[in-house]
């Protein structure tokens, strides 16, 4: 390993967050990364690595996509400025309008991360509504700033943090009758939506469910948000999730891979009409803004990142996700651990169940403050890193793997993967 990236190691240990880098080391965590080799991961001995997580989801090209750099090296060598200092950058209009020719949203705004798309839409509605209340589906996870993390499912991301944004609560997942409640209330202005709870287990909303949440909230005049920071952009088979909802959302977050894998980059997108509600006045133009909003770099990659997914590449990831579902009910769903497989394109879940033995839990395994949590997700990630895969947990189920492997996955290593899955399992069950 290159000694300057071995010392960057360390000094994250130091300088960073030593609890994350002892966390990784206890655990097995293959994290001693050097190279990235033709989309994949190779470690300081050499061992390659197929990353199930296509790096939470930002990798969906692959690491270092070849196309995306030679995007953002090509214009590095020219004399074009990154950053406009009147606030109009014209890289920024390119992909507004690309990403409107995508989805019909003709508004756009631009930011780093998916928490701050998520604080411009919470923003937006408050002020586009005039009602002050904010409703989200418990068990979501839509970030880590105070806005996102009043919404986020009571735990570690959250409790330590409050007093929250007022007047934001969950709606219990699936409950038509509170979401009824919910929608009468005159003070809502807004439900924020995961198309899929990712990070609570991979749930997929029931279709009832749906229908009266987009028709209920069109009907009382509440903002429809679909936070598709984790499930846009190709991930579910379509270019949103939200594509074939009863009805379109007023506003949608986009995060992840849009910045190709190599930018940060994140975008909500509305409609102009709304946009222009709020911010349609010169004293309100820019009165929510960030710094680096729309920066030539960033944009060029997300210029990259939509001329890569096109139709045909969304096609592939639908038809890859099928590959792999395949692949699970073949050699994992019969596994006397597996409770259930779910998600949908290439993002699926599977649900896991242990048997009541000390061989499941964290005491037994010498951890006894996470006691609470159950074991056997994070066994079988373990067990995965000895077989050359990054996966993990979902952050609010630890019960659950979730699988988002890039779309640039071939079949095999798919296949390959349920294998590796399956084995892990069998190795498991027979600890008891």
């Amino acid at each position: 390993m290159d000694p300057v990236l071995r010392q960057g190691y360390e000094d994250f240990r130091a300088f960073v967050n030593p609890l994350v880098a002892t966390r990784a080391q206890l655990s097995g965590e293959p994290y001693l990364i050097a190279r990235a080799v033709d989309g994949r991961l190779a470690d300081a001995e050499g061992r390659l690595y197929t990353d199930l997580l296509a790096g939470w989801g930002t990798q969906a090209f692959g690491h270092r996509p070849p196309a995306i750099e030679a995007a953002m090296i090509a214009f590095l060598q020219g004399d074009t400025p990154s950053f406009y200092t009147s606030g109009i950058s014209p890289y920024a209009g390119l992909l507004a309008a690309r990403l409107q020719q995508r989805t019909g949203y003709d508004a756009a705004f631009f930011a780093s991360g998916g928490a701050e798309a998520v604080e411009a839409a919470l923003k937006l509605a408050r002020a586009a509504s005039g009602r002050p209340r904010i409703a989200c589906i418990a068990g979501a996870y839509h970030g880590c700033t105070y806005g996102s993390v009043a919404m986020m499912a009571p735990g570690p991301y959250r409790d330590p943090f409050g007093p929250h944004l007022p007047q934001v609560g969950a709606l219990p997942y699936g409950d038509l009758e509170a979401l009824d409640r919910a929608l009468a209330d005159p003070q809502l202005g807004a439900i924020v939506v995961e198309p899929l709870q990712v990070e609570a287990g991979v749930r997929v909303p029931d279709a009832a469910y749906l229908e009266r949440l987009c028709r209920g909230t069109e009907e009382h005049g509440v903002l429809l948000i679909a936070d598709e920071i984790q499930t846009g952009l190709g991930r579910t088979g379509r270019f949103l999730a939200s594509e074939d909802w009863p009805r379109r959302p007023d506003i949608v977050t986009l995060g992840k891979a849009l910045g190709g894998g190599l930018m940060p980059l994140s975008a909500m997108l509305t409609r102009r009409a709304l946009f222009d509600r709020v911010y349609g006045q010169f004293a309100l133009a820019e009165a929510h803004a960030s710094t680096f909003s729309g920066n030539a770099l960033a944009c060029v990659a997300g210029l990259a990142a939509l001329d890569l997914l096109d139709d045909d590449m969304i096609a592939e990831a639908a038809r890859k996700g099928v590959v792999l579902r395949t692949a699970l009910e073949d050699h994992v769903a019969s596994s006397p651990l597996v409770r259930a497989i779910r998600g949908g394109g290439l993002l699926l879940g599977i649900e896991l169940d242990a048997p009541d033995h000390p061989c499941y839990q964290f005491d037994y395994l010498g951890v006894p403050e996470l006691s609470a949590q159950p074991a056997i997700g994070l066994m079988l990630v373990h067990r995965l890193y000895k077989a050359g895969y990054l996966s993990q947990i979902c952050g609010h189920a630890w019960q659950v793997l979730r699988l988002q492997p890039p779309f640039t996955t071939p079949d095999e290593d798919l296949i390959n993967c349920a294998r590796q899955i399956g084995s892990a399992l069998d190795y498991l069950w027979d600890l008891q």
